[in-house]
C-alpha cells in the first residue's frame, strides 16, 4: 500500500516530518531514498522534533549512525551513503536496531538503504524525487507496517491510497 504526496517546499517537508514523528510507533523502520539534497535529512530532522528530541539532529554521513534518546521514542538515524552496496553494511548489525535487541525499540531512519543487502520485512519506504517545483514523495509500506493507521492519523485522503 502506498501514497504519492507533493511537497512544494522545505516547510512542507518539515511539516510532514513533524507529523511522522508524532505518529510513528516503536519499531518503525523508514527507508529514505532520493538524490543528494532531495530532503532526506531534513525529513529526519523534523521527525526528531515531532518525537520531542531537542538536541540538534545532524547527518551521520561520516559516523554512519546517530542515536537520539531524548524524545518519546528513540530515533536511530543511519546514513549509508559512504558505503558501496553490501560493503560493511552487514557487519554493522543494523537489525539490532529494528529488533530492539541491544537498544530500546524506537524509530529507525535509514538513508541510502540500497547499500543494504537485505531490508527489514516491515518498513515504510519513502522515495523523494525532484520536480520542477518542490519534491514528489512516494510512500510505500511493506510487510506488517500499518499504513492505513498512519494515513488516518496524518489526515491523508483514503481515496489517494494505492494498493
Amino acid at each position: 500500500m502506498g501514497l504519492i504526496h507533493f511537497l512544494p517546499n522545505v516547510a512542507a517537508t518539515r511539516t510532514l516530518g513533524l507529523g511522522l514523528g508524532q505518529h510513528l510507533t516503536a519499531g518503525t523502520v523508514l527507508l529514505l531514498e532520493g538524490d543528494l539534497g532531495s530532503g532526506k535529512t531534513t525529513l529526519v530532522q523534523s521527525m526528531g522534533q515531532g518525537l520531542g528530541i531537542t538536541e540538534p539532529i545532524v547527518s551521520p554521513t561520516f559516523t554512519l549512525i546517530n542515536e537520539y534518546d531524548g524524545g518519546r521514542l528513540p530515533l536511530y538515524h543511519i546514513d549509508l551513503y559512504r558505503l558501496s552496496a553490501g560493503e560493511m553494511a552487514d557487519t554493522l548489525h543494523l537489525d539490532l536496531y529494528w529488533q530492539g535487541i541491544e537498544v530500546p525499540l524506537g524509530i529507525v531512519a535509514i538513508e541510502w538503504p540500497d547499500r543494504l543487502l537485505d531490508w527489514p520485512a516491515d518498513h515504510l519506504r519513502l522515495l523523494l524525487h525532484y520536480e520542477a517545483e518542490g519534491r514528489r514523495l512516494e510512500l510505500n509500506a511493506s510487510g506488517q507496517f500499518d499504513f492505513q493507521r498512519l494515513a488516518h492519523q496524518m489526515g491523508w485522503d483514503p481515496l489517494s491510497l494505492q494498493q
